[in-house]
Order: C-alpha cells, then sequence, then structure tokens
C-alpha cells in the first residue's frame, strides 16, 4: 500500500511529460489535476533506479516499463520471451532455445550487449538466486524463466547502470520485476499454442486467487499457480525452410571440404569427418577411405553392407569419398521439451494505519529435455589437468569391422548405434521474503529477510567413456589396462568389441552400458539476505523538499557446480569439463539524495560502499540531473560509477574446458584448405583468485517531450565505459600467439604442417576494457478515431554506434553491426540496429495489436575491419553470404483480444505472421544455419488461443 501524504513544491506540481508506459493511469490522472490545494495528498510511487518515493514518473534515468498489457499485447508466453526481443538486449543473452549450452533450460537478458552477468534482475526491487548453471561455464546470470506472468504487475528495465543503488552486477542495467501486491477475485487463464507445421505445442494454465480488503479486513493474501508445456521442434521437421537445422549447407554453395558440408566427409590428407559408417585410415598413407568403399586403397577386407547407401539416403557428393549425412538436422532440436510448474503467493497484514507486515514466497520447477547428435569418438576434449587428444581412437588390428584387418587403423565413427546424446535437465527455484514496512518519525522503511535457492541436476545419455571406447574399439594392453578400472568394462567377456556400422546389432546391452553411461552433475547457488532502507522528507530548497534515502544489506553468497561424471579427468569424448564452488559475505550500505534546487531543476546523487570478503571495497557514486524548462520537454543528464564482482567461477576453486570456434591461420597458411574456416576446438580456462572487480562509468544524455497532447517522445544518447573486464583470453589471439595444444599425428602431407589444434589454452584474466555507445529512441502516440475507438502506436529504436573492445596490448576491436563477439554464448552477433514497433487499435470489446520486431543486418566478420577479411566462404573462395552480410530480419505478430463480458475474454496470437524465413547464419553455434535471434522464423508461423475468466 502506498501512503498518502502531502508532498510541497516541484513533487506536487503537475509533470506532464509522460503518457509513457512507465505512468500509471491513475497517477497520471493526480498529475494532470492537481489544483492550488497545497495540502493535497499525491500518491508516491517507487521506481526502478531510486530509493526515494516520488510523484514524476521521470527521473534523471531512462526506464522502460513493460506492463501486463504490453505483455498480453505481445503475444508471448512467457515473460522471457517478451524481454528478448527488446531493442535493448544484445549479444549474450541466453535463449531457452539453446538445449545443448552450458545453462540450458534456462533464459537470460543481456542489456546493451555486456552480457547476462552484468545485467542485473530484481524480484520486487530485491535480488535472487542465479541459475544454477554459469553460461559458458562462466557468467552467472538470473533466470528469466522463474518470473510467475500471470502475478506480474509491470517490468521495468533500468538503461544505464545502477550499482549505486544495487550494487555489483548492475553495470549494463536493472530489470525489475514487480509482482502483484494487492488483488481480490479469482481468475483463470488457458491457452494452447501450435506450429503451422503442427508441433512445438505450448500449453499453458494459470489460476490466480486473491482474498481480503486491506482496508476493511487489514490483510490481503493472494496465489498464483501457473502450469506450462512446450513439446520440443526438431530441425529435422524443418526441413525445407531454407537454411533451418542444416550443417550441410552445400545446397547454399559451400563445400564438403569447410566443415559446411554435412557430417562424415573426408576433406584432405589425414584428416576426415566422423562417418556414420566408419572412416578409417590408410596406416601407410595416412589417407583415409570410407569402409563402405569397395575401392579402398590397402583394404585387407570390404565390408558390402557398410556401403554409404545401406545408411542414408542423404545427397553424396563428397570429393573425398567420405559418406555424408546432415546429422544436426536428423538429430537435434531447434526447441527442447520443457515443463514448469510457478507458484508465487504473498501475504500482507496491516497491522495500523502505519505500519503492515508482509511474506513472499516463489516455487518454480522445470525439467528440460534436449536432443543433439550423436557422438563423435575422435572429439578432443581438456580438464583441468590439460588437453585429452582423442585424435589416435583405432580399430584394433583384430577388430572384425577394421578394413585393414592385420594393422591399426585410425577410425573416425559417429556412435548413431549409441544413439542422440541428451541431457534431462530438472531445476528448482525457491524464494522466501518476510518483511515490514511503515512510517516512523517522519521515516518511510522498509525492512525485510530474504532467502533465495537455485538447484540444477542434469542427467545425460550417449556420452562415450574414452577409457571404454579406446579398449572396446582397439584392445591393446595399455588400453585395456586402462579401462579395467571400470567395473562395467572389468565385467564384459574377454574379447568383446564394440561391433561399429552395420555389425552393430551384434553388441550387447552390457557393453553399451559399459560404454555410455548415464552421466550427471548437479549445481547450487544461494542467497540469504536481511535488508533495510529508510526515506523522508527535510529542509527546504527553491523547487520544494529535499529527498533523502538511506539504506544497508548484509548477504551471504554460495554457490558450487559438480563436474560431470568423468570430465574432471577428461574420460567423456566430447564433453568439456565445468565446475566451480565458492561462497562469500557481502555488506553494503548507501545514501540518495533529492535535490529540488529550483522549480525546473533537479539534481539527484547517490553513494554506495561494498564490502566483500573475497575482493575487498568498492565505491560507486552517481549523479543525475533534470532540467524542466517547460511543463511539456525535459532534458536529463545521468554519470554513475558501476562494478562487478567476479562470480565463485570466475575467482573460486574449479575450472572450465569448453568448445568454441576458430579456425587455424597457421595451417591455413600452409594449405590446409580446411583449417581456413572456423571449425570446433576445446578451450581450457583456469579459474584466477587473484582476479579484480570489473569497473565501469556510465553517461546518458537525454529529452523527452510531449510535442501533442497524447503524445511523448524520449531520446537519450548513453555511453558505457567498462575496464578491468574478466573474460577468457580470445582463442583466435590465443591461438596467433602459440597457446594452443596440437596433434601433430594429424598432420597432413603438406610440409611444415604442425597438426590440428586440439586445445587452446586460456585463463580468467582482468584482460580488456569495453566503451559501448548508442541511442535509443522511444515514441508513443495516441491516435482517437471518434467512434472507432482509439489507435496506440509505440516505437522503439536501439542503435549501437560503438562496442569496442581494447585488450591490454592496445589492440582493439568494434563488434558493433559485426558477428563478433563468438567469445560469448552462442556466438550470434552484435546487431547495431533492433527495433520494436507496435500498433494497437482499442473499441468497446476489442483490442487488436500488430507487432514488428526487427533486427538489423550484420557484417559477417568477427569484428569491424578484420584483417582476415569474411569469416565464412563458399565452396569457390568467394565471401559468404553474398557480400559478407547476414541479412536484417523482420517479423510482424498479430494479437486480438475480445471481451466478452467483464468477466471473459478470449485471445489469440499469430506470430510471424507473413511466415518469413530466417537468413543463412553459417558462423553461429547457438543454432544449426540460422541465428538465434531469427527464432521466430525458423518456427515458421505460430498460433496461439486462449481465454481469460475472472470470477
Amino acid at each position: 500500500m502506498h501512503r498518502m501524504r502531502p508532498l510541497p513544491g516541484v513533487l506536487r506540481r503537475a509533470f506532464p511529460l509522460a503518457i509513457t508506459p512507465l505512468l500509471l493511469s491513475s497517477f497520471a490522472a493526480q498529475a494532470q489535476t492537481t489544483g492550488p490545494d497545497q495540502n493535497q495528498p499525491i500518491q508516491r510511487v517507487e521506481i526502478t533506479g531510486t530509493n526515494i518515493r516520488r510523484a514524476q514518473a521521470e527521473t534523471s534515468n531512462p526506464v522502460q516499463t513493460v506492463s501486463r498489457a504490453d505483455i498480453e499485447k505481445s503475444g508471448k508466453t512467457t515473460v522471457a520471451e517478451l524481454l528478448q526481443t527488446l531493442a535493448v538486449d544484445n549479444q549474450g543473452s541466453v535463449p531457452t532455445t539453446f538445449g545443448s549450452g552450458f545453462a540450458a533450460g534456462a533464459s537470460g537478458i543481456s542489456l546493451r550487449g555486456l552480457g547476462a552477468a552484468s545485467t542485473l534482475v530484481l524480484l520486487n526491487g530485491r535480488r535472487i538466486a542465479p541459475y544454477g548453471l554459469a553460461d559458458d561455464g562462466q557468467k552467472v546470470f538470473a533466470d528469466l524463466n522463474i518470473i510467475p506472468t500471470e502475478a506480474v504487475e509491470r517490468v521495468e528495465v533500468l538503461k544505464g547502470g545502477a550499482s549505486a543503488i544495487y550494487g555489483s552486477d548492475a553495470i549494463a542495467g536493472v530489470v525489475n520485476v514487480i509482482l502483484r501486491k494487492d488483488y481480490k477475485g479469482t481468475a483463470i487463464r488457458a491457452s494452447s499454442g501450435i506450429s503451422q507445421e503442427k508441433d512445438g505445442s505450448d500449453t499453458r494454465l494459470a489460476i490466480t486467487h486473491g482474498f481480503g480488503d486491506l482496508e476493511n479486513d487489514k490483510y490481503n493474501a493472494l496465489f498464483s499457480l501457473e502450469f506450462g508445456k512446450k513439446n520440443e521442434v526438431w530441425n529435422r521437421d524443418r526441413a525445407g525452410r531454407g537454411p533451418v537445422g542444416l550443417s550441410d549447407l552445400r545446397p547454399f554453395g559451400f563445400s564438403a571440404q569447410e566443415a559446411l558440408g554435412g557430417t562424415g566427409a573426408i576433406t584432405t590428407n589425414n584428416a576426415a569427418g566422423n562417418a556414420i559408417n566408419g572412416n578409417v585410415r590408410n596406416p601407410v598413407t595416412l589417407d583415409y577411405y570410407n569402409r563402405g568403399n569397395p575401392n579402398g586403397v590397402g583394404f585387407t577386407r570390404t565390408f558390402p553392407g557398410a556401403a554409404c547407401s545401406n545408411f542414408t539416403s542423404h545427397p553424396q557428393g563428397d570429393p573425398g569419398g567420405g559418406c555424408l549425412i546432415d546429422a544436426t538436422q536428423q538429430y537435434s532440436q531447434m526447441q527442447p521439451d520443457q515443463s514448469t510448474i510457478n507458484l508465487f503467493g504473498r501475504g500482507t497484514w496491516q497491522v495500523n494505519p502505519d505500519w503492515q507486515t508482509y511474506a513472499e514466497f516463489n516455487v518454480y520447477t522445470s525439467k528440460t529435455k534436449s536432443s543433439t547428435t550423436p557422438s563423435a569418438v575422435s572429439s578432443s576434449v581438456g580438464y583441468p589437468g590439460g588437453p585429452v587428444s582423442n585424435a589416435s581412437v583405432s580399430l584394433g588390428a583384430a577388430h572384425p569391422d577394421n578394413p585393414y584387418f592385420g594393422s591399426t587403423a585410425r577410425l573416425r565413427y559417429l556412435a548413431a548405434d549409441v544413439g542422440p546424446r541428451t541431457s534431462e535437465i530438472e531445476s528448482t527455484f525457491t524464494r522466501a521474503v518476510l518483511g515490514a514496512k511503515g512510517s516512523a518519525a517522519g521515516w518511510d522503511i522498509d525492512s525485510a529477510l530474504l532467502f533465495s535457492q537455485s538447484r540444477v541436476n542434469n542427467d545425460r545419455t550417449g556420452y562415450l567413456q574414452r577409457d571404454v571406447a579406446f579398449a572396446l574399439l582397439n584392445p591393446s594392453a595399455a588400453n585395456v589396462a586402462a579401462a579395467r578400472n571400470n567395473p562395467a568394462y572389468a565385467a564384459l567377456p574377454a574379447g568383446t568389441f564394440w561391433r561399429i556400422g552395420e555389425n552393430a546389432g551384434l553388441n550387447s546391452a552390457a557393453m553399451y552400458a559399459a560404454l555410455s553411461p548415464t552421466i550427471s552433475n548437479d549445481a547450487r547457488s544461494r542467497i540469504a539476505q536481511i535488508d533495510v532502507k529508510a526515506s523522508r522528507e527535510f529542509g527546504k530548497l527553491p523547487g520544494g523538499a529535499m529527498g533523502l534515502a538511506v539504506g544497508g544489506e548484509f548477504r551471504r553468497e554460495e554457490t558450487f557446480l559438480r563436474p560431470t561424471t568423468g570430465t574432471d579427468r577428461g574420460n567423456i569424448i566430447g564433453l568439456g569439463y565445468s565446475a566451480y564452488e565458492g561462497a562469500r559475505n557481502v555488506g553494503a550500505i548507501y545514501a540518495e539524495l533529492l535535490a529540488p534546487v529550483l522549480s525546473t531543476v533537479e539534481v539527484s546523487t547517490a553513494i554506495r560502499f561494498d564490502h566483500f570478503t573475497d575482493v575487498g571495497d568498492s565505491y560507486t557514486p552517481k549523479l543525475g540531473i533534470k532540467w524542466t524548462p517547460t511543463r511539456t520537454f525535459a532534458l536529463r543528464g545521468n554519470f554513475e560509477r558501476g562494478f562487478r564482482a567476479p562470480s565463485a567461477a570466475e575467482n573460486g576453486r574449479g575450472g572450465l574446458a569448453a568448445f568454441s570456434t576458430a579456425s587455424d591461420p597457421l595451417r591455413c597458411g600452409l594449405g590446409v584448405q580446411a583449417a581456413c574456416d572456423p571449425a570446433s576446438i576445446a578451450v581450457i580456462t583456469s579459474p584466477n583468485p587473484n582476479l579484480s572487480p570489473e569497473r565501469s562509468k556510465s553517461y546518458s544524455l537525454g529529452a523527452v517531450w510531449d510535442p501533442l497532447p497524447r503524445t511523448s517522445i524520449s531520446l537519450d544518447v548513453w555511453e558505457i565505459k567498462r575496464k578491468n573486464e574478466i573474460n577468457q583470453e580470445q582463442v583466435d589471439a590465443a591461438i596467433a600467439a602459440g597457446n594452443v595444444a596440437r596433434d601433430p599425428s594429424t598432420a597432413t602431407n603438406i610440409p611444415g604442417d604442425p597438426g590440428a589444434i586440439t586445445a587452446v589454452l586460456a585463463n580468467y584474466v582482468n584482460s580488456a576494457s569495453t566503451k559501448v555507445r548508442g541511442v535509443d529512441l522511444d515514441m508513443r502516440r495516441v491516435w482517437p478515431l471518434g467512434g472507432y475507438g482509439n489507435l496506440t502506436t509505440d516505437v522503439k529504436w536501439t542503435h549501437l554506434f560503438k562496442w569496442l573492445r581494447t585488450e591490454k596490448d592496445g589492440t582493439s576491436r568494434d563488434f558493433a553491426g559485426t558477428h563478433g563477439n563468438c567469445d560469448v554464448t552462442n556466438c550470434i552477433g552484435t546487431p547495431d540496429d533492433r527495433v520494436n514497433l507496435s500498433a494497437t487499435w482499442d473499441r468497446d470489446q476489442w483490442r487488436v495489436t500488430g507487432t514488428v520486431n526487427f533486427r538489423g543486418k550484420m557484417d559477417n566478420t568477427l569484428f569491424k575491419n578484420d584483417p582476415d577479411g569474411c569469416a565464412s566462404h563458399f565452396a569457390n573462395g568467394q565471401d559468404a553470404p553474398n557480400g559478407c552480410k547476414l541479412s536484417s530480419f523482420t517479423t510482424l505478430d498479430l494479437t486480438a483480444r475480445y471481451r466478452f463480458s467483464p468477466k471473459l475474454e478470449i485471445f489469440g496470437t499469430i506470430q510471424n505472421l507473413f511466415d518469413k524465413e530466417p537468413p543463412l547464419d553459417p558462423l553461429t553455434y547457438g543454432a544449426a544455419g540460422f541465428n538465434p535471434l531469427d527464432y521466430s522464423g525458423a518456427m515458421g508461423r505460430y498460433f496461439n488461443v486462449g481465454l481469460r475468466y475472472q470470477f
């Protein structure tokens, strides 16, 4: 409950600057009807970015508000989906659809492209425990999926740093999800969606119930329970939809020799992909031949059953003679299967006219099932002890499926007989708050205890144990000795082989259980916090009374991630290592002052002191100024320092061995064509206990203008400078510096070839600084149509002028408008233009909205003016895509609502109304053939219908 009390000076006068989403309709009416009565009470509201309640919606900080109506008009079924379409979101966001990522099952937002770890997400103004699995094994972030959509009142997005108010992690901005606090009645909302391909169904059911009146009953309680079920979508079910779901890009002009022509290609001397029937190396010439090739040079046995045509009808044509399939299209998903339950409750008790107590609780559970390609037997991995090369995996001299029977021969095999690699992730998020708020001695006080926790467990199948695989394929004395430590292998009959390809049906269930058992890991993050804040008015300036807020908090942060079974010794082929553990205490005190120095000038300032037991102290100041020369125009400016303390994944105990994509300029320069385009490589990174916090300075200068009635325009130019950035050393720079491990046995017959890279060695370091500069435009206009209702148009546009990263050696890279930075999640690029445009027609029972989402084109280079040129090439050597540009992408969504009565309404949505296909993107690893930013184009036209009934 907002307490009503008189406010003097500028806080009481009319302020019609903002017919914006931020301005609550009731508040707007009050602001515009304030009369000369100096004692008239005005409701004060709390706004994200300040602890001082105020009667003006616009502060010196630009804030974008997404209301309940905005969520409904978007047609999105979750808040997470909507937030990731916002123009302010950019590279580094984590989509739920990235089922094969480190943080599978979660969704994160990355304001200004500075990463999900630099965007602070709050629930009712307080922190939440981050998702148990760090993105890329490093970046700790809040899972947006935990937001109970039906309980949301509004979401406020502070589009600038706010460390002086909220502390660490707010470098890029703040997303504050504000849930309902006072509700009476019962509402049921049900919806069901399906794509035009009749897959990817999305079913939602929400029940909200509230009772009690604070004014009369002195209490209110509300509960919201939501169920969600989203079914998987397979890449193979989008066959023919442009490049969607494809790793074989030969139809688009690429070559099988460049890692873009399907799975199983034989690329050059001593180099081959993993074929579904097996590619085997001639022990003498080192050339690879397919097992199904009856003319394999030097074969001592032939296998007619291994003919490629017995395994696939996929178009062939590999000049090296490999057996090609598109494993990504056949086995992988573009959307995982996910089931969720979300429960939110809040109780408020009005103890007396001045004080109320409140309690909140959240419980969110999800189960996500994802599938990807079968394991290749030769994929190298790493662990904290170093790189593990699996290039030497071989068929033994006596293996019955060896075409070079009598000699050991290297094998490149896609283990389709084992099955696809799957993950089943169970996540549980809990949060409880117990607090009190009220007034005493002229102060408005709010204090609470908070506990929040995220637990995640991931069970995986289809992964190969290295020691067992090596022993079953080549039972040498050394391989058998290494595998005998595995009880399941030791129990197998002596002489057991792993039969491959056409003979896989001869394998026993016990053999597969030893080769590919279920492996798992679990993670937990936890926050326990106590906080108190107080605000009041005091003194007198020409513009009115000053506002003061002071506060403090103490919290305990704990997190751990146990490594997946076997990865702690590099024993899982093709699966990287990730583990960390850490705990710390954080204490903070802060103060904020709002000074109306003139009737038209408002100055706000804040200072915060944080103490971390692991990284020391941080002081973060803030200064903001707003000048309102007329009732319809205001200028605003803001300066703030920020910081982000390293997470346990970065400075705790543990390590990371993951995968990225990179070319090999050394081998490429020698003429090894397959090394010229990006391919998968292992990256080994270790935590660094000596890391310093990241530091930032943010600036913004803008204007808010109401040129006409029912019209609002805001324009803000902003810049964020971040230094001491905590990064993995850049992969391509580490390769250029020679910080790599190679396998000489994979060298071709080209003189000087050192062999393929098995791992890049990097560390977490305070390595770089970043400067991001851009502009936000927000325009809103309500057009009265007389007897035909109203038309409301809304435009939000973010343009990046610069996204410049500078290394310690002085070299710099500007990623704005390019496909970099590929060292962050998904490699989705950094579009320099994102636009949200909507038009809503309201009349009586009808509301119809059209929403356009636009992503600007990007250069298919790793950064601006990259001397290496285009990041990928067609088979003829020309830049790919044509002009080395990833085309822009635009979709139109249409939603409609009809109210039969005040209690019953129906609604429907068509997403991607014109069924636009996404453009080709050969570089990203977050999706196959298309950019994850263009997911709605990959899904295709999508329909959703539902109803809401209120008792």
